[in-house]
């Protein structure tokens, strides 16, 4: 792993390396669209790149890939792969991503350089930080918005909480599809 780019990393340098946690909480929709509750374990795998460069805009940042099976189980039952980004200039970090059922999430926020806990966010219609999806999930199953809270514990453990908010068709609530765990460094 390049020290050079670990140091233009900002906030996102803790999370480089690879994680895994075995308490995590999964809340989603059940088969009738009521709510479930899954317990999980979750291999992550954060590798540095950079610079990518956009003009005079610079980013450094994460390639990511993310997989979760429910305990006792083999076959996963989430993935998600993607990028986080890191623009010093601007203070922003985004969570580019996209999960295999059609959905794609460009998420971001301001955060400090030097921050151990963080926010960012993703709005559906947003010119900027938005989030698409295919036909039947924006019919049945619209994600209206993404949030999602890290908060760096050490050198070797993070914890983060995602709130995924549903537009459940025939259902007037919001839905929040929660995923929260807390995880260990297993390599850098």
């Amino acid at each position: 792993m390049s020290d050079d780019i670990l140091q233009h990393l900002g906030p996102l340098a803790a999370l480089a390396g690879v994680w895994e946690g075995d308490k995590g909480d999964d809340v989603a929709p059940s088969g009738d669209r009521g709510t479930k509750r899954t317990a999980f374990k979750e291999r992550l795998t954060f590798e540095p790149v950079g610079p990518v460069k956009n003009h005079e805009q610079e980013l450094y940042g994460l390639r990511c890939s993310r997989t979760v099976w429910r305990l006792g189980e083999d076959a996963p039952f989430h993935e998600d792969t993607g990028y986080w980004l890191w623009d010093a200039a601007a203070k922003q970090v985004l969570r580019c991503f996209v999960v295999p059922r059609g959905v794609a999430v460009l998420a971001g926020g301001t955060v400090e350089p030097d921050a151990r806990a963080f926010e960012i966010s993703a709005e559906a219609g947003s010119d900027t930080y938005g989030i698409c999806s295919n036909k039947f999930l924006d019919r049945e199953f619209k994600t209206v918005r993404y949030e999602l809270k890290i908060t760096v514990h050490g050198q070797n453990s993070f914890s983060y909480r995602e709130d995924t908010q549903l537009k459940i068709k025939g259902q007037e609530e919001i839905f929040h599809h929660t995923d929260a765990n807390q995880v260990t460094r297993v390599s850098r």
